[in-house]
């Protein structure tokens, strides 16, 4: 949900690939290895993932890094940024726009586009950006990453002040970092002159302008995005402003991009044609790059002690690290089991129960790091609090147990505990845990993943130890981050998940400024688990306005300690493989990617 923007959300990157058949659980490409030309390339998508989501503007289950990457390609952002430079960044050669400045009350901003065409010849112009910006507005509840009061919440004023420029009022002063990296990076320019219409066979009018026709144009466009097998196809798709278009696109998941040959900007791709080929496991997916068919790949982090098997087969090895934290959210909402994970001493006894430490060395073979907090902890930065950096809840099975003991629990013969002590008092269960109550989780979890399966495998064991009782359902990326937006989907009846995990390669990666208004704020699409917590949200609402890093720092601080979720090991976004020859520059730690930027050297 990896975006969210989610490698994911949440969540996920992912990419291209090969010609043949490529081993069980691969669709059957007809594009040659990009080892044969240099007008190809292949990518691997992350196991069980492939991309199923087109149109700019995400559905809550659509967010995974590698839907809004190869999106990306297609409709330039707003302001792209990336970490590609060493630090978290604007792109504006890979941005739509061109230039930005603020109003001397800093209420406002005034945006120039770059000069970029739509492939059908139209300009891209003002009116484009609000044409998303309508369809957003009129249609907020229904988008990803929508938080009540931010983007578009926010912008009391959309005037253009000509073709190539227009102006933003806010509702109120805001963090200039937050604006550029956090809000105006959600905006698509989208083709209003080929889109605006209700029906595939309707007039293009200024639909988008009233609320009730732009719900109609909403409605349509999410109709159109949901049958995959039509992306190729579908004129609506192949006016695009960006470096690539669609070439092909499977029910299966593989999507092969190629040059869009009308591509008017400065990011003209190297590359003709990228293939992002779908895995069922990441064995067939090292199966293919063992057999030479993938180009840009990964390996298991396992395979990280005996690289020179893929060394000696004419790749070179680099870890990819993300700008990300990994993480299970607790279903605070579960009309059942959501009593139980409102009492902080259970969500602290259960992370205690997770040596992240030993994991991320032994299961992760030290592609993972420990993450105890909301703000990325793989390199320092001013955002983070000493008290996350530390740890508040180190791995302590004893300690984990007193908290249970302490509260009113005592262990059954089958050697569970179970609440003996209903009540609110400090040495009793806590409200809405009734007498009787076992100590029992289930952990809804992606699969795919050795790592994941070990990680989870290991946690299992801890909590047994405990004396917590963890099943695992164990199901595809797609399927797990559908359920983890289940209580969050309008008149949806279902909300029995428990804790969910979309984080094999880090659950969240974050823009520039890593705030936590997208997934911990009270009414935003991605916090599935609907953590409430008023302090939590002043801090959140506080750093969009101030610059004082002692505000992110409070919020690290508060979360580290108060758990919204489970704090995992957060793992690189990939090992990646890459044949010798092919050059792509650096790699992203926000999991964005740049195929147009991709070389083969001669």
């Amino acid at each position: 949900m990896r975006k969210p923007v989610m490698r994911r959300l949440v969540a996920t990157l992912s990419v291209v690939a090969a010609g043949a058949l490529i081993m069980t659980g691969c669709a059957t490409s007809g594009t040659e290895s990009a080892g044969d030309t240099n007008d190809s390339v292949s990518y691997a998508l992350p196991a069980g993932t492939g991309p199923n989501w087109i149109l700019p503007i995400s559905s809550p289950d659509t967010m995974a890094t590698h839907n809004s990457a190869i999106k990306a390609t297609m409709w330039p952002r707003l302001f792209e940024y990336n970490g590609t430079s060493g630090k978290m960044e604007w792109d504006q050669k890979g941005s739509a726009a061109k230039s930005y400045e603020f109003s001397d009350d800093h209420l406002s901003v005034t945006i120039t586009l770059n000069d970029l065409d739509w492939s059908d010849g139209e300009p891209v112009t003002s009116r484009d950006v609000e044409f998303w910006y309508n369809l957003v507005r009129y249609n907020a509840e229904k988008t990803g990453g929508y938080s009540a009061g931010r983007i578009p919440d926010n912008i009391t004023n959309f005037e253009i002040v000509d073709d190539k420029n227009f102006t933003l009022t806010f509702d109120a002063v805001y963090n200039e970092e937050f604006l550029l990296a956090n809000q105006l990076s959600l905006v698509y320019p989208m083709p209003q002159h080929a889109w605006d219409k209700t029906s595939a066979d309707g007039e293009i009018g200024d639909y988008d302008q009233d609320a009730e026709t732009a719900v109609q144009v909403f409605d349509f466009l999410f109709s159109q995005a949901e049958d995959m097998k039509t992306y190729a196809t579908n004129d609506l798709w192949k006016t695009v402003s960006g470096p690539y278009t669609v070439k092909s696109w499977s029910d299966s998941g593989e999507v092969v991009l190629t040059a869009n040959e009308k591509y008017t900007g400065d990011d003209k791709p190297a590359i003709k044609d990228v293939t992002f080929v779908p895995f069922t496991s990441a064995d067939a997916e090292m199966n293919a790059v063992r057999s030479g068919d993938v180009d840009y790949g990964y390996v298991t982090s396992a395979q990280l002690t005996n690289e020179k098997q893929f060394t000696d087969l004419g790749y070179t090895v680099e870890p990819w690290a993300g700008w990300s934290i990994t993480y299970m959210p607790y279903n605070f909402a579960n009309p059942e089991k959501g009593a139980f994970y409102n009492q902080l001493y259970v969500r602290q006894a259960l992370q205690h129960a997770v040596d992240q430490e030993t994991i991320s060395d032994v299961v992760w073979h030290g592609a993972a790091t420990p993450d105890y907090g909301p703000v990325p902890q793989t390199q320092d930065s001013d955002y983070l609090s000493d008290v996350q950096k530390d740890n508040p809840y180190p791995f302590d099975l004893d300690a984990s147990a007193e908290l249970f003991t302490s509260h009113g629990w005592t262990k059954n013969s089958d050697d569970v505990f179970e609440c003996t002590a209903p009540g609110t008092a400090d040495d009793q269960c806590g409200e809405g845990i009734a007498a009787g109550t076992k100590a029992e989780i289930v952990v809804t979890t992606q699969n795919g993943s050795q790592e994941t399966d070990n990680m989870m495998a290991e946690i299992q064991s801890s909590l047994a130890k405990v004396g917590v009782k963890m099943t695992i359902d164990a199901k595809p990326l797609d399927s797990v981050l559908t359920e983890a937006q289940s209580c969050k989907v309008e008149g949806s009846t279902t909300c029995s998940w428990e804790l969910v995990f979309f984080g094999t390669a880090g659950s969240w990666y974050f823009p520039a400024y890593p705030t936590g208004e997208r997934v911990f704020a009270k009414d935003t699409k991605w916090n599935a688990g609907q953590y409430d917590n008023p302090e939590a949200e002043t801090l959140i609402n506080q750093m969009t306005a101030s610059t004082d890093p002692q505000i992110s720092q409070d919020y690290s601080a508060l979360l580290a300690e108060d758990l919204p979720v489970m704090w995992m090991p957060n793992p690189v976004y990939q090992v990646s493989v890459i044949k010798k020859g092919l050059d792509v520059a650096h790699q992203d730690p926000g999991a964005s990617f740049y195929p147009q930027r991709w070389s083969w050297s001669e």
